[in-house]
């Protein structure tokens, strides 16, 4: 059973999905944005759609914003989208501590994927993404 998951972005790195959380205007699009032109994939923005396939929550492009994205304070722009397994949910937060001594799970769909809470505030956001999906998320 699918469910859409809204306030949400998702972009596909190399094959697996970054979930990037956060309260409005925390920078979710621009992250995303960056991570494109990093070579990452749009999944959706400002909405998710997310599916159990039996070993994994697989995250795909929303019915009704399918390949759109925002560009605040330009518009709407139109991509290419695609679907991938979520490896690991950025949750955005002024409070993400600089060094924790170990980081979290979300739950989705009832499973469970590794979090990092990231401070959004940085030019070095989507390095700091990438590395934590390398270091911490799913295969």
């Amino acid at each position: 059973m699918a469910e859409i998951l809204s306030n949400a972005t998702c972009v596909a790195m190399r094959g697996r999905a970054l979930l990037i959380l956060g309260e409005p205007g925390s920078g979710k699009s621009s992250l995303a944005l960056t991570l494109l032109d990093r070579g990452g994939e749009l999944i959706g923005d400002d909405g998710v759609t997310l599916e159990w396939d039996g070993s994994r929550v697989i995250a795909s492009p929303p019915p009704n914003t399918e390949g759109l994205i925002e560009i605040r304070n330009v518009g709407l722009l139109e991509v290419p989208t695609t679907v991938a397994p979520i490896a690991i949910v950025i949750n955005l937060s002024n409070s993400a501590e600089r060094l924790p001594l170990g980081h979290g799970e979300a739950l989705l769909l009832g499973h469970r994927v590794p979090q990092v809470d990231l401070f959004p505030g940085t030019d070095v956001l989507a390095l700091r993404t990438e590395a934590a999906l390398e270091i911490h998320g799913l295969p």
